[in-house]
């Protein structure tokens, strides 16, 4: 069972394979995952059926961090290359989300003017239009696909609301266009005796039709590398994300495999 939590509002940096030398930045309770999914492979773990009392952290509370932790890392000459948005859960759930982008932003225009800010959201969120316009000025929206057909994004993802469907996910992914980074895991296994896999050919051709229609920056795919919210999840062998990245060229899409 996952469970690993972000102690801290504002962490690192951390060397990071993707984004080089990344500030983190953690919108959520400390203490606790607060998600519109259930990922079953989540390095944090369930997401609990109820949220606690205990509000978010504020957007000031957040800028002053910010700005304090900056105000450090320069006189340190430790140069992030991102500002990035993860944490407990899902960034773009947080009520004030589009000011924090500002806050970001001005800020990182002060301090670190050639660092980029990055998000890693997993798509629920995008048909708000608040949420929309503050992802859309960003450098880097890594945006969640990780499922062809509806019946394993349900499974895999377990969005929350039930009503967020596959379909409603891809068409606001497409308005990104090449504003868009897509992050996909690919994984196999077993959970509550239903066998689960995103890398059989049913899943991976619908897989690359949504990735056609969106028309991303690029795909990054990759695998289990931590603890999971569920057992008897098992890691796909990079042999086989390249086998999967090289249908990807005949669409003419960049990737990545991690």
């Amino acid at each position: 069972m996952g469970g690993f939590l972000f102690s801290e509002m504002i962490f690192g940096p951390v060397k990071s394979r993707r984004l080089g030398n990344s500030l983190g930045i953690n919108l959520l309770p400390t203490k606790r995952k607060q998600c519109t999914f259930d990922c079953i492979y989540c390095e944090c773990g369930w997401t609990p059926r109820e949220d606690d009392d205990k509000p978010l952290p504020s957007r000031s509370e957040l800028a002053d961090a910010l700005e304090n932790k900056l105000i450090q890392l320069r006189a340190e000459q430790n140069i992030p290359d991102s500002i990035t948005f993860a944490g407990n859960g899902e960034p773009t759930i947080h009520p004030d989300f589009a000011g924090v982008i500002d806050d970001t932003e001005r800020l990182r225009n002060q301090y670190f003017p050639h660092a980029e800010i990055t998000v890693l959201s997993n798509s629920s969120m995008l048909h708000k239009t608040d949420i929309f316009d503050a992802l859309i000025k960003i450098d880097n929206n890594v945006l969640k696909l990780d499922a062809g057909t509806e019946e394993t994004f349900k499974l895999i993802n377990k969005p929350n609301p039930m009503y967020l469907t596959l379909d409603k996910v891809v068409r606001n992914l497409g308005k990104f266009g090449q504003k868009a980074i897509i992050q996909t895991m690919f994984l196999r296994g077993e959970i509550d005796g239903i066998n689960v896999d995103n890398t059989t050919d049913k899943e991976v051709n619908a897989w690359l039709e949504h990735i056609r229609t969106i028309r991303p920056r690029y795909v990054m795919l990759y695998s289990i590398d931590r603890e999971t919210a569920a057992s008897g999840l098992k890691k796909v062998p990079k042999e086989d994300l390249y086998e999967i990245a090289e249908k990807l060229k005949d669409i003419r899409v960049k990737y990545n495999v991690y």
